[in-house]
């Protein structure tokens, strides 16, 4: 089914992404060609007085805004909205995120740091477009109660992700569902449940979802409730967006290329969760396939990690590995 609605995804002449929230701050470093550091945008927003109170913050999470143009018509989705309100609000009005503009939201996996900001995100977006409801694409496995393990084996509950009516009641209209699909205009191509193929990405050892019966914590290393976003940028080819890659990158990777058959992948980025003692062993692999599929642009950001970040740097070829950022954008 998936291969089928991939057909449905139209070209685009160029794809530009604006971080919204991330886990770093970071505009000093030199940029290459296609890259736009924070002060920069923030100077086009119209900041006019450098001061803390005027920058950007950085949280623990990820939210991206994608602005895909064909010729005249640029089409804008929010992928993730981050763990909180405070952050969509601060950067989102610092940054002039066109929030009356976005056309769909779409969560990625059920953890409070990719969906913790959504009411506020679809608030924002509902107020700005006069009112119209806004399509925020969902599936059933992302609303589960979920802990991680302590070191002591004791589960820690983690903050739910905000319920389907509480989205409705911020102004969304929630699309559930498991499958693929397109969306924003048929510009975006969002993923259905992504095959675990790759022998050592295990997911995320240590998770936990409440059982059936709310009575007890069951393993949930594989978190199958993620998915990832593409967009086919012409004469380049498709870039995914992979915002936590509980999955495994190398899987996602595996599976656009699977159902995007002769489209070349070009670029990947987001989370590639490479951080954490409990997957660190498999950074080596991970960099050796990840750098098999000669992408383009790789961009790392919120849970990949130092450690996956600077090896991957030092095995990439010159210009193909940069940072993500908050308030960084990225033309593809």
């Amino acid at each position: 089914m998936s291969t089928s609605v991939a057909g449905e995804l139209r070209p685009v002449d160029a794809l530009e992404v604006l971080v919204l929230v991330d886990n770093v701050t970071d505009s000093l470093s030199s940029v290459p060609a296609g890259v736009v550091n924070e002060n920069a945008r923030l100077l086009k927003a119209g900041m006019t007085e450098m001061s803390g109170e005027g920058k950007c913050c950085a949280h623990h999470g990820l939210s991206l805004v994608l602005a895909a143009r064909t010729g005249a018509e640029t089409r804008f989705v929010m992928f993730d909205a981050g763990p909180e309100a405070y952050t969509v609000t601060r950067n989102g009005d610092r940054l002039g995120i066109p929030f009356g503009d976005i056309e769909a939201v779409a969560l990625s996996h059920g953890h409070w740091d990719h969906g913790g900001g959504l009411p506020e995100a679809v608030r924002r977006i509902f107020g700005a477009n006069g009112g119209r409801r806004i399509p925020v694409h969902v599936n059933e496995g992302m609303f589960v109660k979920r802990a991680s393990t302590l070191a002591d084996g004791e589960p820690l509950p983690m903050k739910d992700v905000p319920k389907p009516d509480e989205l409705a009641a911020a102004g969304a209209e929630v699309v559930m569902s498991p499958h693929a699909r397109v969306i924003g205009g048929g510009h975006f191509y969002l993923s259905g449940e992504i095959p675990r193929v790759t022998p050592y990405e295990k997911g995320i050892p240590g998770q936990l979802k409440r059982s059936a019966d709310g009575a007890s914590w069951e393993p949930d290393p594989w978190i199958r409730d993620e998915r990832f976003l593409a967009v086919n940028v012409k004469d380049k080819g498709l870039v995914v967006f992979s915002m936590c890659s509980h999955a495994g990158v190398v899987n996602v990777l595996k599976d656009a290329r699977a159902t995007f058959g002769g489209v070349a992948l070009h670029a990947v980025m987001g989370g590639f969760h490479l951080s954490g003692g409990n997957v660190e062993a498999i950074i080596p692999e991970t960099i050796l396939d990840l750098l098999a599929f000669g992408l383009k642009r790789i961009v790392p950001a919120h849970c990949t990690g130092w450690r996956a970040f600077t090896a991957l740097a030092n095995a990439a070829e010159p210009g193909v590995v940069f940072p993500s950022a908050v308030g960084r954008a990225f033309a593809f």
